[in-house]
């Protein structure tokens, strides 16, 4: 008998009809001799029209009432679910992130869990019933207050209960058949990945890959979790995410001989991954002299801002200063330009520019680190498409590139089939899913 976490997420649970035949596949993994625990997300857009309505409400509404307002929605899910499981024969009890014992600090609406005890999920499972928690929810023990974890927080919860139950596997259920080479709504000729290790899901989910949440992933490989991601709306096996990348040879897997031949590929590419939700800002008129840099990224820190990539220009000998460019999250780059701004005497800086019609490339692979060319048939493959770089950045498995956000599409497909990637078996399904 397996212990067994299912995550169904938004798409896979947005309304009744689906609710049932996600019932259907828990009862078949209970009825296979499986405990079962599962978390669910809300309710298709549940979340984004909760948050609208809030906007239409208060402009700054108190973080507090928002997470409590937000963890409505998977309340709403499990509680659905939980009856159309038991509708089946098989008993189920749902259970809020905080009677699952998710516990967190005190970050409302970006939560990060601190410790599970799943007391009252071991005594569902002994009593031989599955157990059904709202995802992306828990409780903050100083104030016992109810938080929310921030975007892909169900993906967290589902991982952070998997390890603290030592389950056997999490899976997670989505709108695609696994983790593919590219978004297929963008790359339709994208090929599913039998297998990936946690190093290289963890570069694809940070760089925009959004199958997975990079949160989920960092504690699967903390906990030594496999992760199984698969459809909730066919059959197909999935990808399985664990182990490095020494562990994907498996010649005694049913599909051996094909995994074996993905992974001697050469170069070995996972994927490639993009993102639009990043904004650029350039500090130009820097003065070229110690501090100044650590100075614009200290203040750029206090701000609650997380930089990706930086790029500073040469220094200009006739005027001593430089120009210095980095990338966040979009929605970071107010209080950013905000803190800059207060400090323009100090560092002496000449002038703020930002841009948010940026979108970043990132080609993600184990084999980078041992096979030369890469870089150049990335380049050559954007040039060839007519698109111009604006920021490089590399990691021992990563290339990532910034681009015009009109460009980015195109830039994708065209690194996509100069690496190989494209599939010979049509194109890949998206089953639902609003990309909302």
């Amino acid at each position: 008998m397996a212990l067994v976490v299912q995550k169904y997420g938004g798409s896979s649970v947005a309304d009744a009809k689906s609710v049932k035949r996600v019932a259907k596949r828990i009862a078949e993994a209970k009825r296979a001799g499986n405990d079962v625990v599962v978390v669910v997300s809300a309710m298709g857009d549940t979340t984004d029209d909760l948050l609208d309505l809030a906007a239409q409400i208060s402009p700054l509404p108190p973080k507090r009432e928002m997470d409590i307002l937000l963890t409505a929605g998977e309340r709403i899910s499990m509680s659905l679910l939980a009856m159309a499981t038991n509708n089946l024969g098989i008993k189920a009890k749902s259970f809020t992130g905080p009677q699952a014992g998710v516990l967190t600090d005190a970050a409302y609406g970006k939560a990060r869990i601190v410790d599970v005890v799943p007391h009252r999920i071991r005594r569902t499972i002994e009593k031989g019933q599955v157990a059904i928690v709202a995802g992306f929810q828990g409780v903050n023990q100083k104030e016992d207050d109810v938080t929310t974890l921030g975007r892909g927080g169900s993906d967290t919860t589902a991982v952070a209960l998997a390890a603290g139950l030592g389950a056997d596997v999490c899976e997670i259920f989505t709108d695609v058949d696994g983790v593919f080479t590219a978004d297929p709504r963008i790359v339709p000729s994208a090929r599913k990945i039998h297998r990936v290790t946690y190093e290289e899901m963890l570069e694809l989910a940070a760089s925009g890959a959004k199958v997975l949440a990079l949160r989920a992933v960092e504690y699967a490989r903390r906990y030594g979790v496999p992760l199984h991601v698969r459809s909730s709306f066919s059959g197909a096996p999935g990808t399985l995410v664990s182990g490095t990348y020494g562990d994907l040879i498996d010649p005694n897997a049913p599909d051996g001989d094909e995994q074996e031949e993905d992974v001697m590929e050469d170069p070995l590419i996972s994927g490639v991954a993009h993102d639009r939700s990043e904004a650029k800002i350039t500090v130009t008129g820097v003065p070229d002299k110690p501090g100044m840099a650590a100075r614009i990224f200290e203040v750029v820190a206090a701000s609650g801002s997380n930089i990706d990539m930086i790029v500073q220009n040469v220094s200009a000998a006739s005027t001593g200063r430089t120009d210095i460019s980095f990338t966040l999250p979009e929605g970071s780059g107010p209080s950013a330009l905000a803190a800059l701004r207060d400090v323009k005497g100090e560092v002496g800086y000449e002038n703020l520019e930002f841009d948010d019609q940026v979108g970043k490339l990132s080609l993600v692979g184990a084999g980078m680190k041992s096979h030369p060319g890469v870089s150049a048939r990335l380049f050559g493959a954007v040039r060839d498409a007519g698109i111009n770089i604006e920021m490089i950045s590399t990691s021992e498995i990563r290339i990532s590139i910034v681009t015009r956000a009109d460009s980015l599409d195109e830039a994708v497909r065209a690194v996509h089939t100069a690496f190989g990637l494209d599939s010979a078996d049509g194109e890949a399904v998206v089953y639902a899913g609003t990309g909302r």
